[in-house]
């Protein structure tokens, strides 16, 4: 920027001082302000505000490094949290914009061998399967005996490498199973070691859930590492047959995407059984909500110490109803449908649908309008056959814009939880769509990926003067989902859990019920309240 001012030094009544250029009376140039309270800001200034680029430093260690306009975080930046969380990517008036990448670090004690026993022994594992070739699953590639196990001493030996942890035993469980669903999802061997077992170390995560586990990310955000217990394990593998042949049968699929299954052993007997999945949440658009729901409603909140912007909330906690594209909608509920059923014949219950929302620029989210029932069509809109029958109308979120698939056209390809086709669209003809973000990215409209909505909240009556209509606040969001925690069965303890918990509250309103009842449960929840309809 222009350097053409006169360079000051001066103090002000309420304790500031700024030492910089100034153009007249205001900073203009590159100069440095210290507020009283312990706020620094080292950069660019324009006529008396913060512009160009800079570095501001908060009085709790929080920092942000990167563009500003009118004192504004605008434009391209990084934000570092005291808490160490970091956001790299687009600000629009100090609020996240268009593409960007966030990463959490939570400070929680964690078994010292932990990361580097995982990454030691999932690189031996995978270098050793891989050379072997590819064939179709035998009925002995399943259970507990479908296994690879290994010592390593620390000092290594002439089958393992030397390290630099303790001595330890390794177990991998059906390791040919495994390297077919990696193929299956077409992840490179070479590329899945070096997410996971890269020099970069594996990030800790938080987990909303009370089951205790331990979470891991790889740094490129492809895939989680979380711990097991003992009967998590045995039901993983008692499934993993029919998981196998579902998954393999249903490209679409929301379930986790379980990606190996392994164990360590310190010789003093300690055990820690761990599984690699894939991350729902791997994209570069910045998820600013999630939630967990379940369909049930008994202690199904976040208590309000609990609430921030990392926190995953529940059923209870949600105020929107998310309306979308007609077509998607019936794709989505077509695969949730074989999804539970599947979780039922296995007597799963307790899964959850773990939702994210990325919200677009915060000055253009909100909007009152009558009830989406009388939002007219746009004209200029194809559909299907140029006409909507009677009752119907087009969910198409005003700053998002479905286009025909061009695959040479998309900005990035699919995380490895992905493997189904791009989906098709009611709006523009029943057309496989992109997701087109102005000035941000083009992305490929998948089942649970890069799925465009509305996001309807109806206004509390005491934030609106008094009217005639009912009104709703409108929020255009992509949408990114699937459904987690499948290893919960439905045993003999569940079954007095459920009992229990029906003397207290009203039976269908605890998480614990059996299967069937679950599932349908599950799924009147999702379309009656989390994705109705549209009127």
């Amino acid at each position: 920027m222009e350097d053409n001012g006169r360079f000051e030094e001066k103090s002000f009544s309420n304790g500031d001082v700024y030492i910089g250029k100034f153009k007249g009376i205001l900073p203009h140039g590159n100069g440095k302000y210290t507020w009283s309270n312990g706020t620094v800001y080292e950069g660019d200034w324009i006529d008396g505000k913060m512009s160009g680029k800079g570095l501001i430093i908060w009085p709790s260690g929080a920092k942000y490094e990167g563009e500003f306009s009118g004192s504004y975080l605008h434009g391209h930046g990084t934000l570092t949290k005291s808490n160490g969380c970091v956001y790299t990517g687009g600000w629009r008036m100090d609020a996240h914009h268009g593409i960007g990448r966030k990463i959490v670090y939570v400070m929680i004690p964690r078994p010292p061998y932990c990361r580097p026993l995982m990454k030691v022994n999932l690189r031996y594992t995978v270098g050793k399967i891989t050379p072997v070739p590819a064939r179709e699953v035998r009925s002995s590639d399943f259970g507990e005996r479908a296994r690879i196990r290994m010592y390593f001493p620390k000092e290594g030996s002439q089958l393992t490498p030397p390290h630099c942890s303790v001595d330890f035993y390794w177990k991998d469980y059906c390791p040919m199973v495994f390297r077919n669903l990696r193929e299956m999802f077409k992840l490179d061997a070479a590329e899945y070691m070096m997410s996971i077992c890269g020099d970069c170390a594996l990030k800790d995560i938080t987990s909303p859930g009370k089951s205790g586990s331990i979470f891991f990310i790889s740094q490129d955000d492809k895939f989680v590492i979380k711990t097991l217990k003992k009967y998590e394990l045995k039901v993983l593998l008692n499934m993993l047959p029919k998981y196998y042949h579902h998954v393999g049968s249903y490209e679409n699929t929301l379930i986790t995407k379980f990606f190996g299954i392994h164990r360590i052993t310190l010789r003093g007997g300690k055990k820690v059984r761990f599984v690699v999945m894939g991350n729902m949440f791997c994209t570069e658009l910045h998820i600013h909500r999630r939630y967990d729901l379940k369909g049930s409603s008994q202690g199904r909140f976040t208590s309000k110490e609990k609430i921030n912007s990392d926190a995953t909330l529940k059923d209870l906690d949600l105020k929107y109803e998310f309306h979308m594209d007609k077509n998607l909608r019936e794709s989505l509920f077509k695969q949730i449908s074989l999804d539970c059923k599947f979780l039922e014949s296995q007597h799963i219950i307790d899964y959850s649908l773990l939702l994210g929302l990325h919200f677009r620029a915060p000055e253009n989210l909100k909007a009152l309008v009558e009830p989406p029932g009388s939002m007219q069509r746009q004209d200029s809109l194809p559909s299907a056959d140029d006409t909507l029958k009677q009752g119907e109308q087009l969910i198409i979120p005003k700053g998002l814009l479905l286009v025909a698939h061009e695959p040479s056209s998309v900005n990035t390809t699919p995380g490895p939880h992905i493997r189904g086709n791009t989906l098709r669209a009611y709006s523009i003809g029943n057309k496989e769509v992109d997701l087109l973000l102005p000035g941000t990215a083009r992305l490929p409209v998948q089942l649970g990926v890069n799925m465009p909505a509305q996001a309807i909240s109806l206004v509390q009556e005491d934030k609106v003067e008094e009217s005639e209509v009912e009104l709703f606040e409108v929020y255009d969001v992509v949408l990114y989902m699937g459904i987690i925690d499948i290893l919960q069965e439905y045993t003999v303890k569940k079954k007095i859990e459920h009992v229990y918990k029906s003397i207290q509250f009203d039976p269908m309103t605890v998480s614990v019920i059996e299967p069937k009842i679950y599932a349908e449960r599950f799924i009147n929840f999702m379309d009656k309240k989390v994705f109705p309809e549209t009127p």
